[in-house]
């Protein structure tokens, strides 16, 4: 299995920490968000190689960071410089399936998210389901959901209906920027942006492949640190504890 790490944002809501820096490397209680996701995953020896997809403004942190790690890593840089001329998380992802010839199953992940549950229980959800997969947690807040992936799912778990930042939320089932392709399903990312699925944010793809075939939504079985500005960082730097 590969890890495809998404991390060719520009995170212009954090300047001036990120104006030159990456926000995945960004420290967490001294650890950079990127170490404590790919060191828990790592636990499980599912994954074979990680992937950063980076902007080329910022490639060469993530060269360097890389050489610190023991997994093997792959940095590509996706060419874009700019927060407006950047790809879209979609068109990264397809980038790379090209620029590396990928053929696996595939964990795709936000670099700069941070969570307090392990994720080896969402490969283990998604090895048992053998099909394409995401997470979904609860969110009361209607304001937030309009900024979301929102899902409707069956009593399986599987996925009736996604959509991205929906003026009229369907449910309250909120989806974080984590997902599971499989094999087959990571093939078909080039048809999915062919037939006209969004782009730029990640659950795009997968609004469109829940109507090609069976896609699965775990429930999470904890909480979701999203480090969107200074405010939410500083935050996270006081009250993140790891994983549970």
């Amino acid at each position: 299995m590969k890890c495809l790490i998404l991390a060719a944002g520009y995170a212009t809501r954090l300047y001036p920490l990120t104006e030159n820096f990456p926000k995945p490397l960004l420290k967490v209680q001294d650890k950079p968000i990127l170490d404590w996701l790919i060191d828990d995953i790592d636990t499980l020896g599912a994954v074979d190689e990680y992937v950063v997809i980076s902007n080329h403004k910022f490639a060469h942190h993530f060269d360097e960071w890389a050489k610190t790690k023991t997994q093997k890593i792959t940095v590509v840089d996706d060419g874009t410089s700019t927060n407006e001329t950047r790809l879209g998380a979609v068109k990264d992802i397809q980038f790379t399936i090209e620029k590396l010839q990928l053929d696996d199953d595939m964990l795709v992940i936000a670099g700069d998210n941070l969570l307090d549950f392990s994720l080896t229980a969402f490969i283990a959800y998604a090895q048992r389901k053998q099909a394409s997969c995401i997470m979904r947690y609860y969110e009361p807040s209607e304001q937030k959901l309009l900024k979301c992936g929102v899902v409707t799912v069956d009593e399986d778990d599987r996925i009736t209906e996604m959509t991205e930042k929906s003026p009229t939320p369907a449910t309250h089932w909120c989806c974080p920027p984590f997902y599971f392709y499989t094999r087959e399903d990571a093939k078909l990312v080039e048809a999915g942006i062919a037939a006209g699925c969004g782009t730029d944010a990640p659950g795009s793809y997968i609004a469109w492949l829940c109507k090609q075939t069976a896609v699965y939504a775990m429930e999470m079985p904890g909480s979701r640190y999203d480090i969107g500005n200074l405010e939410s960082y500083e935050t996270v730097q006081k009250t993140y504890t790891g994983i549970r």
